[in-house]
């Protein structure tokens, strides 16, 4: 059985503790996945990664810190990683429906293939998943 591998593609960048990055962070995303090719699930994948550095400011960045965005391509599969030194594990909550916030994760979990969160040291990874279909790059 010949079975040819292909490497994993990934960009990453950091971003300080503001609510000025998202935005950046988004764009820094769809400028990855044009770079790649990627044009499945491009408004998914933003839309996921807005809602994950705004849930790393609002939740897990200790001031004077900042969050690690990380983008990731394989196996036709789109990953995206939002790295932040702050305690606690997210979970999808139940919200009252008239509440103003409170809705990034639901939307994520909604959206995305898959999620979920890994400890590490300090802190977490939040990160979703998206079949964008086979590699060509």
């Amino acid at each position: 059985m010949n079975v040819e591998i292909q490497p994993a593609l990934l960009r990453e960048r950091f971003y300080p503790r503001s609510r000025q990055t998202v935005r950046p962070a988004r764009e820094f995303a769809a400028e990855t996945l044009h770079a790649w090719g990627v044009t499945c699930r491009r408004d998914d994948v933003l839309l996921c990664v807005s809602e994950l550095a705004t849930n790393a400011l609002l939740h897990g960045v200790p001031p004077g810190r900042g969050y690690r965005l990380r983008v990731l391509r394989y196996d036709g599969t789109v990953r995206v990683e939002v790295h932040d030194s702050g305690d606690g594990r997210p979970r999808v909550a139940d919200r009252d429906p008239g509440a103003a916030g409170g809705r990034g994760l639901l939307l994520v979990a909604a959206v995305a293939d898959r999620w979920g969160t890994l400890p590490r040291e300090p802190g977490k990874v939040v990160w979703c998943e998206f079949a964008v279909g086979a590699d060509t790059t």
